[in-house]
């Protein structure tokens, strides 16, 4: 329904780029953590894999300084063997406890992101109309599939490296101290500067991740629009698909710049830290060599050897741990945009202890209704007071602008009216469940949106457990079964993206099937057949009769020539109720509407446009 467009403008919009920095990040860390929380049984089990692996993984040097030492010195055969034994056992326990610790860890992982996804989804399922208008599609698909994709790896392995690395890193380090205390000084000598320098490198990558991600959605959105079929159809009609590649070239070579500068952030500080762990055997040989010199007390050669094997064992878990570091400060930007979807403000929420209406009416009432999207424009609507029977019609006239279409966003409760109220057999639509009130009232709008599935699944979309008797009775009722079995795949038709398979008639008597379907009590006819051709709206106006019929009908009409036998017809200008009557008061009256019905009246005396265009005929 793309009349009345409304502007969305709360109070802090989370996604202008001109605000202040998102929340602190200990409260960012504090809300990752809380993902975690349902699953702290299995994380409990991870982190006990996890340190038992660490302890173990440290006995193998010491191990080592008994071979040397004292096995293979004094020609002890049955110890060296059981210690090579052990030291195999150890590798064995090691590796299967790794393996234990990546299933649970992954799994939880991927349980936080699917509830991460549903989350966000959930979210976006709640925002207002206007969201979605002043959004671009692909920026909303880059969130939850760039930016919740970027967080896989660190979702699901970071949090259990983290821990790993920590504790062999406790864990060696404790080793060494009992190895040599004066050597372990030495090899954590340089520990605060590479701690400075991956601080640096994590910061830098989270900046630039966060301007990557934006380039991501960016050009997601490119794609969404322009190889969406609407899009090719207007490229290729309009001569511009040559354009539209070298606009997209160009959103991609943005990208390339932003992902080399994040695969290099911080490289070169980081490939110094290798390389000054690598060096670190040598620099405790060259100490170790002093030592021995200046009269210490001497260290063996398995005590040596037993030390600089935890040494060396040291350099994976601390690069790790840092890369970690650095990993966590790249996904906490992308935790941040994920955070502000979930953030953003829900306008329409449903009360704490709601009305449930088993089977409405169907009566209509607006009481003293006024509606502004924005403070800057003005009140949309302006104290509208109108009553439908159940069962009576009501159509809806107007000029462009008028206010028309928001009034039928305000009856289904798709925006809350900013002054008085809208009720549904007395019940304020604002105290009603959602699920009562979405089983009231039905749509069917101008714009009819198929989903790229079968028509069958297109129609149980209203009924999930509708018969395939019910859909046939349906599409009957909408004069479209005729059409749909003469499909070679009858009502297991693919309706393709958006329906391309169908023509705008048919559509909009697939739209009313679906309706039919669902069986509301109260029905909104918002221009169903005013971008239809003669015969076309005659066949769509057959089946909307036949939806009507029974039902509480308020039609809001651009051609008069679908209200002239509605009870009551309201007549808006500039947002306030100008006329209200039957067709023959109005006309008697001679005032707006009547203008109205002479302006459509010249123009269907006008000369006929090619058959195809051709406009409907007004008769009063």
């Amino acid at each position: 329904m793309p009349h009345d467009e409304p502007k969305w403008t709360p109070s802090k919009d989370p996604l202008d780029p001109t605000r202040p920095a998102p929340a602190e990040q200990p409260r960012e860390l504090r809300r990752i953590v809380a993902l975690f929380r349902p699953y702290r049984g299995r994380l409990a089990v991870v982190g006990l894999l996890v340190c038992a692996s660490s302890l173990v993984g440290v006995a193998s040097p010491f191990l080592l300084r008994e071979i040397l030492d004292v096995a293979i010195p004094q020609g002890r055969t049955g110890l060296l063997s059981l210690l090579a034994l052990g030291m195999i056992l150890t590798a064995v326990v090691t590796s299967v406890f790794g393996v234990l610790q990546t299933l649970i860890s992954t799994t939880v992982g991927q349980r936080v992101m699917h509830d991460l996804r549903t989350a966000v989804y959930a979210q976006l399922q709640r925002m207002p109309l206007a969201f979605f208008t002043r959004t671009r599609t692909g920026e909303v698909q880059s969130r939850i599939a760039n930016d919740i994709g970027g967080m896989q790896a660190t979702v699901t392995s970071t949090a259990t490296s983290l821990v790993s690395n920590l504790t062999a890193v406790i864990a060696t380090v404790v080793a060494m101290l009992a190895l040599d205390w004066r050597l372990t000084l030495v090899s954590l000598l340089l520990l605060p500067v590479f701690v400075w320098i991956s601080r640096r490198v994590g910061h830098e990558r989270k900046r630039i991740t966060t301007q990557r991600q934006k380039q991501m959605a960016a050009m997601a959105a490119t794609v969404t629009e322009s190889l969406s079929v609407s899009g090719i159809l207007l490229g290729r009609t309009m001569g511009r698909s040559e354009s539209l590649t070298s606009a997209f070239s160009a959103e991609s070579e943005k990208l390339v710049d932003l992902e080399v500068r994040s695969s290099m952030a911080g490289r070169w500080r980081m490939s110094t830290i290798g390389i000054v762990m690598a060096a670190m055997p040598a620099l405790i040989y060259w100490a170790a060599g002093i030592a021995l010199q200046t009269g210490a007390p001497s260290l063996s050669v398995g005590t040596l050897v037993a030390f600089v094997t935890l040494q060396q064992g040291l350099f994976r878990p601390a690069v790790s741990l840092l890369s970690t570091g650095v990993q966590i400060q790249t996904s906490l930007a992308l935790f941040a945009r994920i955070f502000e979807y979930l953030d953003l403000p829900v306008d329409i929420t449903e009360r704490a202890e709601p009305v449930r209406l088993d089977r409405a009416k169907g009566e209509v009432t607006l009481e003293d209704v006024h509606f502004t999207y924005d403070s800057e424009n003005g009140p949309t609507l302006s104290g509208i007071d109108i009553t439908v029977p159940a069962g009576g019609s009501l159509a809806v006239v107007g000029p462009t602008g008028s206010g028309k279409s928001t009034l039928s966003y305000l009856v289904p409760r798709l925006y809350d009216v900013s002054g008085g109220r809208v009720a549904i057999d007395g019940v304020d639509v604002r105290d009603l469940d959602f699920d009562s009130l979405a089983r009231s009232i039905g749509v069917v709008s101008q714009e009819t949106y198929l989903f790229h599935a079968s028509v069958a699944d297109n129609l149980r979309f209203a009924k999930p457990d509708a018969t395939d008797e019910e859909i046939t009775e349906a599409a009957r009722a909408a004069q479209i079964h005729d059409h749909i079995a003469s499909l070679p795949d009858g009502y297991d038709t693919l309706v393709g993206e958006r329906g391309y398979r169908f023509s705008g008639g048919e559509k909009q008597r697939l739209a009313i099937a679906r309706t039919i379907l669902r069986d509301p009590p109260v029905l909104i006819l918002d221009e169903a057949t005013s971008a239809l051709d003669t015969r076309t709206e005659h066949a769509v106006q057959q089946a909307i009769d036949h939806l009507s019929a029974g039902r509480t009908t308020i039609t809001i009409a651009h051609r008069l020539s679908t209200v002239r036998d509605a009870d009551q017809i309201v007549v808006l200008d500039g947002g306030r109720i100008a006329e209200r009557g039957t067709h023959e008061e109005l006309l008697k009256a001679d005032g707006r509407y009547a203008a109205l019905v002479r302006r459509d009246r010249d123009a269907a005396l006008a000369p006929e446009p090619p058959e195809d265009a051709q406009l409907a005929p007004v008769n009063v």
